[in-house]
């Protein structure tokens, strides 16, 4: 019985492995029970028994994602003291991340975000859960900084998360569609701008 419940669970992460890899690449709308069973030599009933239905699936995946995400981004950075190594470090995971275009991480986030803007159900709930979390932990890292003393008081901690959002997304297009092997070092010099901006300015003499 132990042997078979470790198979299934094996079985169940090549699923999600598998639809998250084609959710990236093709679009959470483009994930199938039929297509992930082809994909893994697997029956269909034996797909639909371990996940459920197609938006289950796609749930989990939205999940997997979320997890994988925080793991590569926002854990690393959390070993850093809080205030600005703390914000550099996420920035500078999360650049490269985006602009690492040989490891096909993508962004569910982004991509989902438009695909789903103007649907409503299960599965943009869980994309907007996932963006207002990481959004939220982005303002607390940024509201650290300041009251370290790293950012101006006046800093407003929504508008810089915007800015910073707005940076990436920008980064993930001229990477991943316009192909520009120099997206991630624009994105780090547009970044070291607005910190330089929102830094303390010394008093005039």
């Amino acid at each position: 019985m132990e042997a078979k419940t470790e198979r299934s669970e094996l079985t169940l992460q090549a699923i999600v492995d598998t639809a998250l890899q084609m959710a990236i690449d093709e679009g959470l709308e483009s994930l199938s029970i039929g297509e992930l069973a082809k994909r893994l030599a697997l029956s269909k009933s034996g797909v639909f028994s371990r996940v459920g239905s197609r938006e289950a699936l796609q749930l989990a995946v939205i999940q997997e994602y979320d997890r994988r995400f925080l793991q590569a981004v926002f854990t690393p950075a959390m070993r850093e003291p809080r205030g600005l190594p703390r914000l550099n470090a996420i920035m500078q995971l999360w650049i490269k991340r985006a602009g690492d275009l040989a490891q096909g991480h993508g962004c569910l986030y982004c991509a989902g975000a438009f695909e789903y803007d103007d649907r409503e159900g299960p599965v943009r709930d869980q994309l907007l859960d996932g963006v207002q979390r990481w959004r939220a932990a982005l303002r607390r890292t940024v509201q650290q900084a300041i009251e370290a003393g790293h950012l101006a008081p006046e800093v407003d901690s929504v508008q810089m998360v915007f800015e910073m959002d707005a940076l990436f997304t920008g980064l993930l297009r001229d990477a991943r569609f316009l192909r520009d092997p120099n997206a991630p070092a624009r994105a780090w010099t547009a970044w070291q701008r607005l910190l330089r901006a929102s830094q303390p300015q010394p008093a005039k003499p």
